[in-house]
């Protein structure tokens, strides 16, 4: 999840178990736990510059429940050591603490990138995928309650508001996974029309909403991608197909590289030719054609073989306006419905008559 929101609900979390007369400096303190697991960047980039292994070691030991309880401990530990507040009521700020930090984890697991929460267990990371990674309707709770908080400090109302704007944030993950679910129901009806009843498969919210999903499913020779609007649609949903270089991808799945991106993002990844280089995105982070993390990581030989190369991240422009623009017109609208057409690169769209994407 974005840095602001971990921050509001480390705040939120730890001003409402600290005692009142600490409850500014619960905020603080709450707000620094609530942002401490993604300063791995920090460490993690003086280490590398591969980029692979930047994006696949974040949120790993920096968010896993089997570390940061202990991290929490040492942290009061060394305060409650100091004297001062945390040794004036130690197990609330025992709990405080600890709820500030393990809860950053818990809510980034609910987003798509994934989050390696057993941490040195040999376990794919945790992608619950029901929330975007910026997401206001789940922030402001949280936002109301800190800035009440701060400036009510130890009257009557603050509890009260703090346990609400908690209630409601939870409340607000909880209907992201009934969405999700009814979202999955739709999708699995239509994929298995498709005989795609048992391929690999993810849902996850378009942009700043829970009314928007995307779906993808694996095919032999790629993927479709279809979206479901919970406001909009009715019928069928709809999928368009896209290819994907499989030959190449299987050629260099030995790669270092390529087997840590799989594990990572449990496969789900569009290889492409580009100037001579096998690119890959990840599926999962962005629409078709435009993804958020792509890697350069094989260069093709002359007898037509791969040779791995040191990947490198690329990206290229997009139009985040136009897409946005498009994204919320589509939340309220249904497509109308078509038979067959084609994308620009000539890669042939299937919608069923009578659907709804």
């Amino acid at each position: 999840m974005d840095s602001f929101t971990q921050i509001v609900l480390g705040a939120a979390a730890a001003a409402a178990i600290a005692p009142p007369q600490h409850r500014r400096a619960a905020l603080l303190a709450g707000a620094a736990l609530g942002t401490l697991p993604d300063l791995d960047v920090l460490p993690i980039n003086l280490i590398t510059d591969d980029p692979v292994a930047r994006m696949t070691w974040h949120r790993s030991w920096s968010h896993s429940l089997l570390v940061l309880p202990f991290v929490a401990w040492a942290l009061w530990a060394w305060f409650r050591s100091r004297g001062g507040r945390v040794a004036q009521s130690p197990t609330r700020w025992f709990w405080a603490m600890q709820g500030a930090l393990l809860t950053h984890p818990l809510l980034d697991a609910f987003t798509v990138y994934g989050t390696q929460l057993l941490w040195p267990l040999p376990t794919q990371p945790v992608m619950w995928s029901s929330v975007f990674i910026i997401d206001p309707l789940y922030t402001v709770w949280l936002l109301l309650a800190c800035v009440v908080a701060w400036f009510a400090r130890e009257r009557r109302i603050v509890q009260p508001a703090l346990v609400a704007g908690l209630a409601l944030s939870s409340l607000y993950l909880g209907l992201s996974l009934v969405a999700k679910h009814q979202v999955e129901r739709a999708a699995e009806q239509a994929l298995a029309s498709r005989d795609l009843a048992t391929a690999p498969r993810f849902s996850g919210p378009m942009p700043f909403n829970i009314l928007l999903w995307r779906v993808v499913a694996m095919t032999p020779d790629g993927f479709v991608e279809g979206e479901r609007s919970l406001a909009a649609d009715s019928g069928p949903m709809q999928f368009r197909r896209h290819a994907s270089d499989v030959p190449a991808m299987e050629q260099v799945r030995d790669f270092p590289a390529v087997q840590r991106l799989q594990w990572f993002n449990r496969g789900f990844m569009k290889a492409q030719v580009r100037e001579g280089e096998l690119v890959l995105s990840d599926l999962r982070m962005g629409a078709e054609p435009d993804y958020s993390f792509r890697f350069a990581v094989a260069r093709k030989d002359a007898d037509g073989s791969w040779t791995q190369i040191p990947p490198r991240q690329l990206q290229w422009p997009w139009e985040a306006g136009r897409r946005l623009r498009t994204m919320w017109e589509r939340i309220w609208h249904e497509p109308a419905d078509g038979t067959a057409a084609a994308d620009a690169d000539g890669v042939t769209i299937e919608r069923s008559p009578g659907s709804g994407n």
